[in-house]
């Protein structure tokens, strides 16, 4: 058994490597390279890549846009198959549990099935999501095999063409969203959630889900008839006031960032159904949640957006981001300011809110401020749903939806006796710190009387230089040290000293390989250097 997982690794990694050299990795990468890479690849590949085109706090958004190009639908697998895995998961065989299964698929994807289904004891149209047999075990094989190829690639002299981003942190985590993808028990736990948070919203609901029936691998749940949102004549043959609907899913969106704090990651057009009057929202596997922090400074945000405050908009970046380095503070003011003004000119409905986030956010991976997961997946999440706004009803502003939706929770949150004790306190804090400034001055005049006054200055951006002035001794110590020994080795080899290999002094010869090492180090550095600093070429 060991010995057939052992070959099928072996093959699969040397498919994995064929593969790479086929897409000549070895010039660089590129957004369609890795895009052709994962579809050459297979189901697996192409589910990871699905995933991650959501995440630009770990990819360039180039490799974002790219990878949101990846196909959805697969080759189903054999319908026995999938009447085998029910009959795993229930102990008995579907006939027993379903009165009738559709053995054409609604969809196929790469991690399950849907099928349409009734129910034997209630005769109830439902839903059947059947996980894709050894999925799991395939995607962890396949995961391990990336990591070794990464190694292998590095080991092979190919590090500049992965300095693109970090390929084992992207492996990672592709991984660990797929492990919940593929947990269909957190999809339902998701479905009945969204339904709790959204009880009192008359138009808004989503499908229900039979927790008797459901599993880790099957996710059994009502069928929805209805019509996508997309589907426009439908929906006014069928009695629909369009642009009613894209106004109520914003003000409905806007709810689930700003109060719920928990939202559907992707609303595409056919995740959004119209149904007896209501909006549904269909398949909540990938769903973002924002703590209390982030949901505040997220408010911040859209108020500094919609204003143009772009001191509030450095200060909620620099809040809900974590910097990797030290930030050049002006040229980040720079940055925003800049952006802030291309909108300056332009009406809030015309405004692409989902696009100004994302620049934002490009702005941060600049300045290497690390952003929260949720935060980029909101990101995403305001694009696809201006995307379907643009598309449906292109009158309806979310940008405005939300602006109002924030101008009314200011009036009802609002507290008088609230913000007058608040307002008290700020005094009496302020009153507070004026009477110490007299001693706080006193104290710093003796200290400076006593010459002991220090001042500490941190010079922005003097990091790179020091760096490179730090990288130039290092390579001068090495030649230093690689000349003398080839000094001290000619003069040793001129001499008898034993021990002697081939008629010279083993010490000296030793001498003379441990330069050529350090020389060849050396060179390879600096060969590196030099290759990392030529122009690249634009992506493909």
């Amino acid at each position: 058994m060991s010995s057939t997982a052992s070959r099928t690794s072996a093959s699969r990694l040397r498919e994995l490597l064929g593969v790479l050299r086929k897409r000549d990795i070895r010039h660089g990468m590129t957004p369609k390279k890795l895009r052709l890479i994962l579809e050459d690849l297979g189901p697996t590949y192409v589910k990871l890549g699905q995933i991650m085109s959501t995440r630009t706090d770990i990819l360039p958004q180039s490799y974002c846009d790219e990878l949101a190009l990846l196909c959805t639908t697969v080759q189903p697998v054999p319908f026995d198959q999938v009447l085998e895995m029910i009959r795993e998961e229930y102990g008995r065989s579907a006939n027993q549990v379903f009165s009738w299964i559709d053995p054409t698929p609604l969809g196929s994807a790469s991690i399950a099935q849907v099928y349409r289904a009734s129910l034997r004891e209630t005769h109830e149209d439902v839903v059947i999501k059947v996980q894709r047999p050894g999925i799991h075990d395939t995607m962890s094989l396949d995961v391990k095999l990336m990591h070794k190829a990464v190694r292998l690639l590095r080991l092979m002299g190919m590090s500049e063409s992965m300095d693109v981003f970090d390929f084992d942190a992207v492996i990672d985590e592709m991984w660990r969203v797929a492990q919940q993808e593929m947990n269909f028990l957190l999809e339902a736990d998701h479905n009945e959630e969204f339904a709790e948070r959204n009880k009192d919203i008359v138009y808004v609901t989503c499908p229900k889900v039979n927790r008797r029936l459901t599993t880790e691998r099957i996710l059994v749940m009502e069928r929805i008839h209805g019509i996508p949102i997309d589907h426009l004549k439908e929906l006014e043959e069928a009695g629909y006031d369009v642009e009613e609907i894209g106004r109520k899913l914003a003000e409905n969106y806007s709810k689930q960032v700003l109060d719920d704090a928990f939202f559907h990651a992707d609303p595409h057009q056919g995740n959004v159904w119209i149904s007896e009057g209501k909006i549904v929202f269909l398949d909540l596997g990938m769903v973002g949640r924002l703590s209390q922090r982030d949901r505040m400074l997220l408010r911040q945000a859209f108020s500094a957006a919609v204003t143009h405050d772009v001191a509030t908009m450095e200060d909620v970046l620099l809040t809900i981001g974590m910097p990797g380095k030290y930030i050049d503070y002006a040229r980040l003011y720079g940055s925003l300011d800049e952006l802030m003004r291309k909108y300056l000119d332009e009406s809030l409905a015309d405004i692409n809110l989902g696009l100004l986030v994302q620049q934002v956010l490009d702005i941060a991976h600049e300045f290497d401020i690390t952003i929260p997961a949720s935060i980029t997946m909101l990101a995403r999440g305001l694009m696809t749903l201006e995307g379907v706004l643009a598309k449906c009803c292109p009158n309806v502003s979310l940008v405005e939806i939300i602006r109002t939706h924030l101008a009314s929770e200011v009036l009802d949150d609002f507290d008088l006796k609230k913000e007058m004790r608040h307002s008290m306190r700020a005094v009496y804090e302020s009153a507070k710190g004026a009477v110490e400034i007299p001693a706080t001055l006193s104290s710093l005049l003796k200290l400076g009387v006593k010459g002991r006054t220090k001042l500490n200055l941190e010079i922005v951006g003097s990091e790179e230089p020091l760096r490179k002035i730090d990288t130039m001794v290092n390579k001068l110590i090495v030649g230093i040290i690689a000349a003398a020994l080839f000094m001290g080795s000619s003069v040793i080899c001129t001499t008898d000293i034993q021990p002697l290999i081939f008629g010279h002094p083993l010490l000296g010869v030793a001498g003379f390989l441990v330069a050529f090492v350090l020389c060849g180090i050396l060179l390879l550095k600096i060969r590196g250097e030099h290759r990392r600093k030529r122009p690249k070429l634009p992506p493909e």
